[in-house]
């Protein structure tokens, strides 16, 4: 399998290339050059390494021989503690909760950089040289990248979040890794702040000659081709033609790997984008206004964002493969923070995904509704995918909402919601007790790149 970006559909890199590199040189994301089809009746009754398998392979075949591929995949996935790694909970006719948070930092991100950090093990062996892993969070993706790569030999990771807009239990599970491969940076400003730091950084010539800089964030395909698996898990657990997919989204990648799953054979009929009050995809979606609002701070912070990376890659779908076009798009938006689709686009994203912004009041009472009427507590984030669930009457094809994290990492929203806070899981014992390593730095790419290259 050969990658193009979404900014040179004329490029034919290697997933090794891609892998590593994790953003193209000329600002694009990678994408495959066509898209493997699945035979879904060959994965029945399979275990969920063994249909990460089959649907991760065909984009890496040309570089990873399979008996290693299932060795990473079952190394990735032997520690998470339930025996069907991402179980489907049936709470009424027709609608299902698919479990995401049995990972060690119980969140979905593990699913993939789990698998990442293993990929990057295996892949380093081959090339022989350290790399640098860069990355961006709203919470969840940095505490997971922490745990996938702390401790590998030859890998430095430096991990931006947004100083005070995490929540403490996603801080914690970051910052308490101190691990000397490990460097936590605070920034003064929002997540979109980081990511910004990331993308400058990543088309930087000087860091370029001193390291090899590598995505951690899911702009780095890695990650969608990992999530693309659970679609096809949620779905073989049912006896159906078809499902619905409900999916809390702030980045756009998890949505985005239910999308290609569909590309690769699997029978969605409904895909349901959900954000909070920052709700730029919501507006994309259902307007065509690609708009740069302020951030406002909610019970969901992992879907605080208002520029939604991986949207590009939908983009250039949209305008059929033509990189010319999204490379005019993405420079207006990125000169005006601002673009408005014409219709034959925006009739596009509508034929794929349906979209809804879910307020913080809603997403307080989706919490307190599910647990009184289901005995089933959830994270915000998750919550706002059930608001729309639990919406759905008189249903006759299954909606499956994904549950993106354990409800004990947002301790003070669940008080707010039922009254009282969640149990602690053991992965969160004594985290409040734990000594801290973190640096705290001004909204600045210099500030951040002269760090990197103090301490790579």
């Amino acid at each position: 399998m050969k990658y193009l970006s979404t900014r040179n559909n004329k490029l034919n890199e290697t997933f090794n290339n891609v892998l590593f590199q994790g953003l193209s040189k000329d600002g694009g994301l990678y994408l495959p050059r066509s898209w493997p089809s699945i035979n879904l009746a060959n994965l029945r009754n399979k275990k969920y390494e063994d249909v990460a398998l089959e649907i991760i392979y065909p984009f890496v075949k040309d570089e990873i021989i399979k008996e290693d591929l299932s060795q990473i995949i079952k190394s990735t996935y032997q520690n998470f503690t339930n025996s069907k790694i991402a179980p489907l909970i049936t709470i009424d006719k027709n609608k299902h909760i698919l479990e995401l948070f049995y990972g060690p930092t119980l969140a979905f991100k593990d699913y993939a950089l789990q698998f990442l950090g293993n990929l990057f093990s295996y892949s380093i062996k081959k090339i022989n040289k350290k790399i640098t892993v860069l990355g961006a969070t709203s919470g969840d993706t940095g505490s997971a990248a922490i745990n996938a790569f702390k401790g590998k030999k030859n890998i430095n990771v430096f991990i931006l979040h947004p100083l005070n807009k995490v929540s403490e239990v996603q801080r914690k599970q970051m910052t308490s890794v101190l691990d000397s491969n490990i460097f936590n940076i605070a920034i003064e400003g929002t997540f979109d702040d980081c990511q910004k730091i990331v993308k400058d950084l990543f088309v930087d010539e000087d860091i370029q000659k001193i390291t090899s800089l590598t995505a951690i964030n899911s702009i780095n395909w890695a990650r969608i081709m990992a999530q693309t698996v659970y679609y096809f898990w949620a779905y073989l657990q049912l006896n159906e033609k078809q499902v619905n997919f409900i999916v809390p989204s702030g980045n756009f990648g998890n949505i985005f790997s239910a999308h290609v799953a569909q590309l690769m054979g699997l029978p969605i009929k409904e895909l349901h984008v959900v954000t909070n009050k920052n709700d730029i995809l919501n507006k994309i979606i259902s307007l065509g206004e690609m708009n740069i609002q302020n951030v406002e701070q909610t019970y969901s912070p992992s879907m605080d964002i208002q520029v939604s990376s991986n949207f590009e890659r939908q983009i250039f779908e949209s305008v059929n493969s033509d990189s010319k076009i999204v490379k005019n798009i993405m420079h207006e938006f990125k000169i005006n923070s601002a673009y408005q689709f014409d219709l034959k686009i925006l009739n596009h994203f509508q034929n794929i995904y349906k979209s809804i912004s879910i307020t913080n009041e809603q997403t307080l009472e989706t919490i307190k509704i599910f647990k009184e009427k289901y005995n089933y507590l959830s994270d915000p984030h998750t919550a706002t995918g059930l608001t729309v669930l639990e919406s759905k009457k008189d249903i006759d094809t299954s909606y499956i909402s994904l549950a993106c994290a354990h409800p004990a990492k947002f301790p003070e929203a669940i008080k707010q919601a039922t009254g009282y806070k969640p149990i602690f899981p053991k992965e969160l014992d004594n985290i409040f007790d734990k000594d801290e390593k973190m640096t705290i730095l001004n909204n600045n790419t210099e500030d951040v790149k002269s760090y990197l290259i103090k301490n790579i």
